[in-house]
């Protein structure tokens, strides 16, 4: 996998391409700057390490001090400084600025899932669908917005899908053929319907998803397991709207995902203000 910073100077690269041509016409090198970041909007702050990074990565010379931290929830107003050239704030701005953005975006909107679901025992998890080389970040973010990750990758739980069940013949045949090949790993599978989590927890299944169930038919699920498979947890997933998670969570199960986590997370309004200072 790419470290961190290979991906920010590829984005750094891709922003700048052969020079920032504005910032190089208009600013003196050797001009000293103050710039502001101020949250335009309430939110959950995320990102503000790899935002202070961007600037490391474009002048080491800049200086970022934040007012805030990662997972706080803040009002509007001012959460950190920056000085430096005033060339090299304003050509790691964008970059910067859209992390901070895309993160705390995120970070905001599991907040507002982990409140909707409100106390209790379940959990929610965040889902895959993130954005390509930046999936590390965006679970961060979720869990600095009080969210728990689900698998990182493929290669770290094993998660049989209704197309893995298909293509292998029947849920207890896709079950046994993961506990063959991977026996040290979690065994997660799919399920439909009540039929498909009896067979899965007679399979020998971990967890159980339940994809697209009702309201009732997750209640039903919960009884289902405890009379079967007591030690088995169940996901519920699919349809999670803020409105629903509370009905969610009287049902029972263990957790839910969802992928609006970070696949629909609007991006929290940041802004940098900039002011010029005197030259030496």
């Amino acid at each position: 996998m790419l470290s961190l910073d290979d991906r920010l100077l590829a984005a750094l690269a891709e922003d700048i391409g052969r020079g920032d041509a504005t910032t190089l016409a208009t600013i003196p090198a050797h001009q000293p700057a103050r710039a502001e970041v101020l949250l335009k909007e309430p939110g959950v702050l995320s990102g503000l390490e790899v935002a202070a990074r961007v600037f490391a990565l474009v002048d080491e010379r800049v200086t970022v001090t934040w007012t805030a931290q990662d997972g706080e929830a803040r009002e509007r107003g001012v959460f950190g400084t920056l000085t430096g050239p005033a060339r090299s704030l304003l050509t790691g701005e964008r970059l910067a600025l859209n992390l901070l953005q895309r993160l705390s975006g995120v970070a905001t909107q599991t907040r507002r899932y982990v409140d909707a679901l409100g106390e209790g025992q379940t959990r929610l998890l965040d889902t895959r669908k993130t954005t390509p080389l930046w999936r590390d970040l965006e679970k961060q973010a979720v869990r600095h917005g009080g969210g728990f990750n689900h698998r990182a990758g493929l290669d770290d739980g094993l998660l049989i899908k209704d197309n893995h069940v298909a293509a292998a013949g029947g849920i207890a045949e896709a079950i046994r053929r993961a506990r063959e090949y991977a026996y040290l790993l979690k065994v997660e599978c799919e399920v439909p319907d009540l039929p498909g989590l009896d067979e899965a927890l007679r399979a020998g299944a971990d967890r159980v998803l339940l994809d697209n169930m009702n309201d009732a038919l997750l209640a039903e699920a919960v009884a289902l397991r405890d009379r079967v498979a007591p030690h088995v947890t169940l996901e519920a997933s699919g349809n999670m709207t803020l409105a629903r998670l509370p009905r969610v969570q009287e049902s029972g199960v263990d957790f839910v995902s969802a992928g609006a986590l970070t696949h629909s997370a609007p991006a929290l309004d940041i802004s940098l203000n900039f002011q010029p200072e005197d030259q030496p």
